[in-house]
């Protein structure tokens, strides 16, 4: 079993920025693919940023959206998973979910809720002036 733990969220003016983290425990976070969601209200799940291993590291990749503003890091050593957002949007609100899996899917498939396998409680991100 994994367990994700996020760190708070908060509220944000446009322009601003945060920083989320996500504690990894019950698995080491260096044998897991790892990602982050978000949730807008009424709105369905939103593949975020992950970490997909290739080769002898990892890859990173990115929904169009966050693209050139959001920046997920990772610390194998601190078991933790980060996602530094900047330069936030009105559009960017909603919970934000770490997500976790032991599978290699490939890039496109790893966008999609059914290729996590353990998931955070979430954290809610606003962004309003």
């Amino acid at each position: 079993q994994v367990q994700l733990t996020e760190s708070a969220g908060g509220l944000v003016q446009p322009g601003g920025s945060l920083r989320l983290s996500c504690a990894v425990s019950g698995r080491a976070l260096i044998n897991n693919n790892m990602a982050w969601f978000r949730q807008a209200p009424g709105k369905e799940r939103e593949f975020v940023a992950a970490f997909r291993r290739s080769g002898g590291g990892y890859m990173t990749y990115y929904g169009d959206s966050v693209k050139g503003r959001f920046t997920i890091s990772r610390d194998n050593a601190r078991n933790t998973l980060d996602l530094q957002m900047n330069t936030l949007k009105f559009e960017d609100t909603g919970i934000y979910y770490c997500a976790a899996s032991s599978s290699n899917y490939p890039s496109g498939y790893m966008r999609r809720e059914e290729a996590w396998d353990y998931w955070g409680q979430g954290t809610q991100v606003t962004v309003s002036s």
